[in-house]
C-alpha cells in the first residue's frame, strides 16, 4: 500500500485531507511539524509528501532541500495558504513536485498525489536499474578464481578510482570490454556515460566522423552537426577497442585529446574540450606495430601507462566450468530449457579444448548446446565435433591428421545423427554391429 506523509499544523485540515486520501486506499501518516516529520519520514517507507509551507518550526520550501538530499526517491507537494510566485518558483527550484493553494485547488489534490506516485515509482524503478547495471557489471560479476585472473581484477581495482588512461591487452574475445566496464563501475564517473567503439568497425573517414562529429556541410551527406563519440562520452569513459587498428591521422587527433583534452570536429576551426577517461585495448603487440611504422610510438607510452594483460582461457582452465555453467543458466532462459547440470565428459571436453576465441567462442558453443539438448543435462552429444577429440580420457595419443582421429570423428557424427541409435548407426557406416561395439570402445565413444 502506498503510503503518503501529510505535515500541516492545521489540525482539522489535515485530518480532513487525510480522510479524502485514505478514501482513495492510500496509508496516511500525519505531522503537525517538521520535527515529528523528520521521525516519520526515517521509519517509515513514504511514497508522496503533502506539506504545509507556513510550520511552527521551519519553512516547507526550505525543508524541500532536506527531503531532495536525505529522501531523494519520494515527491513532495507544497501546500499553502496565500501563494505567490517567488515562493512557487523557488519551491520547484528545490525540487518540489507542485505547488497548489488551500481551498482553491483542493480538488487537484488526488490528481496530484496519482501523478506524484507515478514519478515516485519512475525514481525507484531508475535507481533499481542503476543497481542491478552496477552489479552486472562489477569485479564480482567476473566469473573465475584463477590466479592469474584474480591478479588482473586486483590490478583493475587498484587503477579504477583514478582517472589513469589504461591499456587492455588480451587475446580476442578474453574479455576484455568486461574489464572496461568493470573500472568504469569501480570509478568515480559510474554515473556517467560509458562508450564503445571497434577501431576496426569502421572506414578511416566514417571513423573519425563516429569519434569526433563533424559540423554540417563538412563532406557530401552531412546535412547537419554531428556529435561524436568523445562527446557522448564528456565526464564519462570511452573504450576503444582494437586501438591497434586505427589509423596515422586518428593516432595523431587521439594524441591530442589525450594531451590537451580537445579535438577539432571536421568542417570545425573552433577546438571542442572534453573530459574523458580513456580505456583502449587490442589483441596486437604495439611494439611490433611501433617497429615498422603502423603504431605511434608517443601514443603508445600515452595509452600503456597502466597496463594489464587478460589471460587467454586455456591459461585457466580452471575457470573453464563455473563459466560454462553460467552460460548455461543463461541461454536456458533464453529458450525456456532447463538445464540443472554439465556432463563430467561436457566438462572434461571443454576444459580440454584449446579455445582459440576465449571466452566469446566458449559462450557460443554453449549456446548451441543448449539448443540441441532436449534433457537437463549438457552432454558431449551437443558439442561440435572438433572439441570431441579433446576429451580427458586416453585420446592425447591422437593425431588431429591420423586416421584413427578422422575414423572416431566420422563415427561420433554418425551417433549423432541417429541420437544414439546404435543399430541405424551401423547400417549407415555399412559395418557389423559388433565392429561398431568395438570402434565405441576403443574410442571411448
Amino acid at each position: 500500500m502506498k503510503k503518503i506523509l501529510i505535515i500541516d499544523d492545521e489540525e482539522k485540515l489535515r485530518s480532513l485531507i487525510a480522510r479524502v486520501i485514505t478514501l482513495e486506499g492510500f496509508e496516511v501518516l500525519e505531522a503537525g511539524d517538521l520535527k515529528s516529520a523528520v521521525k516519520k519520514l526515517d521509519h517509515s517507507d513514504i511514497d508522496v509528501v503533502l506539506c504545509d509551507v507556513k510550520l511552527p518550526d521551519g519553512n516547507g520550501v526550505d525543508f524541500l532541500t532536506t527531503i531532495r538530499e536525505k529522501y531523494p526517491l519520494l515527491e513532495t507537494i507544497l501546500l499553502t495558504a496565500y501563494g505567490n510566485i517567488p515562493d512557487g518558483v523557488q519551491a520547484i527550484k528545490n525540487g518540489a513536485f507542485d505547488y497548489i493553494t488551500k481551498g482553491d485547488d483542493n480538488n487537484k489534490i488526488i490528481p496530484l498525489i496519482y501523478r506524484a506516485l507515478e514519478k515516485a515509482e519512475l525514481n525507484k524503478r531508475v535507481v533499481s536499474l542503476e543497481k542491478q547495471l552496477g552489479e552486472k557489471h562489477s569485479f564480482d560479476a567476473i566469473i573465475g578464481k584463477s590466479r592469474k585472473l584474480l591478479a588482473c581484477i586486483d590490478l583493475a581495482r587498484r587503477v579504477a578510482p583514478t582517472d589513469t588512461t589504461v591499456l587492455l591487452l588480451g587475446e580476442t574475445g578474453t574479455g576484455k570490454e568486461v574489464f572496461a566496464q568493470s573500472i568504469h563501475q569501480a570509478s568515480a564517473r559510474s554515473k556517467k556515460t560509458f562508450v564503445a567503439i571497434n577501431c576496426s568497425a569502421f572506414g578511416k573517414d566514417l571513423l573519425e566522423s563516429e569519434m569526433f562529429g563533424h559540423k554540417a556541410g563538412a563532406f557530401t551527406g552531412a546535412t547537419k552537426d554531428k556529435k561524436g563519440l568523445f562527446d557522448e562520452a564528456h565526464n564519462g569513459t570511452i573504450f576503444l577497442d582494437e586501438i591497434g587498428e586505427l589509423a596515422p591521422d586518428l593516432q595523431a587527433k587521439l594524441l591530442r585529446v589525450l594531451e590537451s583534452g580537445e579535438f577539432i570536429k571536421i568542417g570545425d576551426t573552433q577546438p571542442t574540450k572534453v573530459n574523458v577517461r580513456i580505456i583502449a585495448a587490442t589483441n596486437r603487440d604495439l611494439q611490433k606495430e611501433i617497429a615498422s611504422g603502423d603504431f605511434r610510438s608517443d601514443l603508445f607510452y600515452r595509452i600503456s601507462a597502466f597496463q594489464i594483460t587478460i589471460p587467454a582461457l586455456r591459461e585457466r582452465a580452471g575457470d573453464i566450468e563455473s563459466l560454462a555453467k553460467s552460460f548455461a543458466a543463461q541461454y536456458a532462459l533464453k529458450v525456456n530449457k532447463k538445464i540443472k547440470s554439465l556432463s563430467p565428459e561436457y566438462v572434461n571436453a571443454l576444459e580440454n579444448n584449446s579455445w582459440n576465441g576465449n571466452i566469446r567462442e566458449l559462450k557460443n558453443v554453449i549456446e548451441r548446446s543448449v539448443i540441441l539438448t532436449d534433457g537437463p543435462v549438457l552432454d558431449i552429444e551437443s558439442l561440435p565435433f572438433e572439441l570431441l577429440l579433446a576429451r580427458n580420457d586416453g585420446d592425447k595419443n591422437l593425431s588431429a591428421f591420423s586416421l584413427a582421429s578422422a575414423e572416431k570423428l566420422h563415427v561420433q557424427k554418425v551417433l549423432n545423427y541417429t541420437n544414439g541409435n546404435k543399430a541405424e548407426a551401423a547400417r549407415l557406416l555399412e559395418v557389423g554391429i559388433a565392429t561398431l561395439y568395438r570402434k565405441i570402445e576403443e574410442y571411448k565413444l
